[in-house]
């Protein structure tokens, strides 16, 4: 069984299909026994996403909430082929966390698997890209030898998504197959619950657990497993608040 210390995927009622506070995710966070969470409401170019302002103004709430210490990010929008994004890199640069997903009103239709593949191999490149968010969707399969080869050399974060077994469930085959690529290619994975509200919070991580234990994943490379190894990415990522997170956390 993986630990987990912290949830890397969420979203409050900035984003608004979700559901509760960020008082209220943070506080059920804790009763988890969680000790960091990262808010990645949805970046501007989503038809529901706060105000690029939301984005600019995250240093007026204090960095630890119910006694959780908070890391304040983005769920970007990858918007092209060319893995062009939908903040400014001045933006992302200033995020705690940001989580870069393909939805469905920023690229719509299908995207052949060369396409997806080139999407993805160029986000990989991005210095301001901590995690690959729910890329399973089988609408955008892409080449999971190839790519997270890319990642693992970027060191971007391979996201599994909890919250695709309600959403996204023609994908968890392909999530399967990419936790495999990614254990054979050496990639950083976390489990994220992507919580629209406390009870995902709660359920969305269990299906999870599974997937990793299938090829028994080594537990450093899980980012979201210990507060060394999360200290360790942003780090590694240059986060400006690494040494201020890693100073409530270690």
């Amino acid at each position: 069984m993986y630990p987990v210390i912290a949830d890397l995927h969420t979203h409050t009622l900035s984003t608004t299909h979700a559901f509760h506070t960020l008082d209220a995710m943070a506080a059920e966070a804790a009763a988890l026994g969680y000790r960091a969470l990262a808010v990645t409401d949805h970046a501007p170019a989503m038809p529901d996403a706060p105000h690029i302002w939301h984005f600019q103004n995250q240093g007026a709430v204090d960095r630890r909430v119910q006694g959780v210490v908070m890391l304040f990010g983005a769920e970007a929008n990858v918007m092209d082929v060319a893995g062009g994004l939908d903040m400014p890199q001045s933006l992302l640069a200033k995020q705690d966390w940001v989580v870069a997903s393909i939805h469905s009103p920023c690229v719509p239709g299908l995207l052949t698997e060369r396409e997806a593949t080139n999407l993805w191999l160029a986000v990989a490149e991005n210095p301001y890209v901590d995690c690959i968010g729910h890329s399973e969707q089988q609408n955008y399969r892409y080449d999971y030898d190839l790519v997270t080869k890319a990642f693992a050399r970027c060191h971007k974060v391979v996201e599994l998504n909890g919250n695709s077994f309600n959403v996204r469930r023609d994908g968890i085959p392909n999530m399967r197959a990419l936790v495999r690529a990614c254990y054979q290619n050496g990639c950083y994975v976390a489990l994220d619950s992507d919580a629209h509200s406390t009870r995902q919070l709660r359920e969305n991580m269990a299906p999870l657990l599974a997937l990793l234990e299938e090829v028994d994943y080594p537990a450093d490379h899980v980012v979201n497993s210990s507060a060394q190894a999360l200290v360790h990415i942003l780090k590694l990522h240059r986060r400006a608040a690494a040494e201020e997170i890693g100073g409530f956390l270690l």
